[in-house]
């Protein structure tokens, strides 16, 4: 279910401008061997942030959707905890492991967005920018391991 409304101006603007640092990051992690270490630790401390981010939203969720049965209801409140504790695992992990948690935690908060979605009416731009942010982000992610693996 979603409700039609047209994307916001301004979410439009903060959610791919905060793509930035993941790109602008990943091309350092590439671009500058020398402080690689220095890219990933940034890199990776961004990616639990928004991993944070995301999670969050599922509490708001959870508080403010007035048609929720209270047994969805409390996944959501548990739910949306995880992400931030995926993110900080990652943090503690370290380049490269950090990856392989903040990408799949991406991924799978997206599915969670999806499975959310189908069941109340959430505005109909909402499950497209996620995809197009989660993608990016992992994308930028993965390519930033690879030049960590392959350079």
């Amino acid at each position: 279910m979603s409700v039609t409304t047209p994307l916001p101006r301004s979410v439009a603007w903060l959610g791919h401008g905060g793509l930035l640092p993941f790109v602008a990051l990943a091309g350092l992690v590439a671009l500058d061997p020398s402080r690689q270490p220095l890219w990933t630790l940034a890199l990776v401390a961004y990616g639990a942030v928004i991993l944070s981010f995301v999670g969050a939203l599922h509490w708001a969720f959870a508080m403010l959707l007035p048609d929720l049965p209270a047994a969805t209801r409390g996944r959501l409140y548990t739910w949306s905890t995880l992400p931030a504790l995926v993110g900080w695992v990652a943090v503690w992990l370290g380049w490269p492991l950090a990856v392989a948690c903040l990408v799949p935690g991406l991924g799978l908060h997206y599915l969670q967005d999806r499975r959310l979605a189908a069941h109340t009416a959430l505005p109909a731009w909402y499950l497209p920018l996620r995809g197009r942010l989660t993608a990016v982000a992992c994308i930028a992610l993965t390519l930033a391991w690879l030049a960590t693996t392959l350079g």
